[in-house]
């Protein structure tokens, strides 16, 4: 009888630890613990309940402390953790560029401005590289040195054509060679020469292109891939100066389906299941397939009419934290800071969860609305 007694008690005992000791058990215990504070007012319990919103309190509290504040160590030691982390400050243009949660830093940029000079267009580059660093280095090798060059042809040419006053069809011929046409021309002579080279040693790396050339009265933005630039203009409104080129987008998937190809969806929509854009420079397996291409949609705009303040070109990591509008706010309201808000906007990126690499440019317009 007393065995018997023991074993009933041995069961019950094995019974009840195992629902008390479980999860929902526990939460359920936790639910009406909660309960009984709210409705009876235990003492004890509201100490423990408010010791533990004071707990969590102080956890945001320190966080946010280490986000906002240098002194704590929260930016330096943002830097530290990363083994690049890129800046750059000159006269009207700043850029920021981190490493973020990625294995390797694949983003590249490139500025090339003539102070002497300023009749020259200066020049931007934003290259964000996928499968390897070579399409992004040959990129910022190559693009930006090749464009000033012919530019600087194109300049001399135009020049001596007015000293010259030349006859009318002679100067009509001439024009036909325009920022655009230079930059479309230049972007595919560099994909030629890149698949060249990295196909001959089966490197299958690819990269973004966004390029942008501002002289006193225009801007022309080229893009290939998803990088992105965004204008705020004289009141505030944010101009797109580019779009993406993406795999479900119904022109870009006509295209590849048209090649023979097709789009899944494996996280994002990819060519081939492979390539999250369907354009991009190198990439040469997809490239021989004709399923991706290099062809840089160009945009041109008249900046005494749109007055603008500043413009932003980054890679796709910011855009995958910040819409266009929302970007284009908080940098107007840090342009007085030490990188024109790149900085900012490149950690708040990283903060917000973005886990690719960050680059950001952000170039001033003097003498028109920013200075106003």
């Amino acid at each position: 009888m007393i065995e018997d007694t023991m074993t009933l008690l041995s069961l019950l005992g094995r019974i009840m630890r195992y629902f008390l000791l479980r999860p929902e058990t526990l939460f359920l215990l936790c639910i009406s613990l909660a309960l009984w504070s709210y409705f009876f007012h235990t003492d004890e319990v509201k100490t423990i309940v408010k010791s533990s919103r004071d707990a969590v309190k102080m956890v945001k509290g320190k966080v946010a402390e280490m986000m906002q504040n240098e002194r704590f160590g929260g930016l330096d030691a943002l830097d530290a953790q990363f083994s690049k982390t890129w800046e750059f400050k000159s006269n009207n243009v700043a850029v920021y560029s981190i490493q973020g949660r990625r294995e390797h830093m694949e983003d590249r940029f490139e500025v090339l401005t003539d102070l002497v000079n300023k009749s020259h267009p200066s020049i931007f580059g934003i290259f964000d590289g996928h499968g390897g660093e070579a399409a992004a280095d040959f990129a910022k090798a190559h693009l930006p040195g090749a464009l000033r060059q012919q530019l600087l042809t194109y300049e001399r040419e135009k020049e001596r054509d007015r000293e010259k006053d030349k006859e009318k069809d002679e100067k009509k011929e001439r024009g036909s060679l325009s920022y655009p046409s230079i930059l479309e021309q230049q972007i595919l002579n560099l994909d030629r020469e890149m698949l060249e080279k990295l196909s001959a040693t089966y490197n299958e790396a690819g990269t973004t292109c966004l390029m942008a050339l501002l002289s006193d009265k225009e801007l022309t933005v080229a893009n290939v891939g998803d990088s992105r630039g965004v204008l705020c203009d004289k009141d505030g409104n944010a101009i797109p100066l580019s779009h993406d080129h993406k795999p479900y987008q119904l022109k870009e998937r006509k295209r590849i389906k048209k090649a023979g190809g097709f789009i899944s969806f494996n996280g994002s929509w990819r060519v081939q299941g492979i390539l999250a854009m369907s354009r991009s420079l190198g990439d040469y397996p997809l490239k021989n397939l004709n399923v991706v291409i290099s062809d840089p949609d160009i945009m041109s705009f008249d900046l005494d009419k749109l007055q603008p303040q500043f413009m932003i070109l980054a890679s796709d990591g910011l855009w995958d934290t910040f819409s266009n509008e929302e970007a284009v706010r908080f940098i107007r309201d840090r342009l007085d800071e030490p990188h024109f808000g790149a900085k900012s906007i490149v950690l708040q990126s990283f903060y917000r969860g973005c886990p690719d690499n960050i680059t950001v440019m952000v170039v001033k317009f003097k003498g028109r609305a920013s200075e106003k």
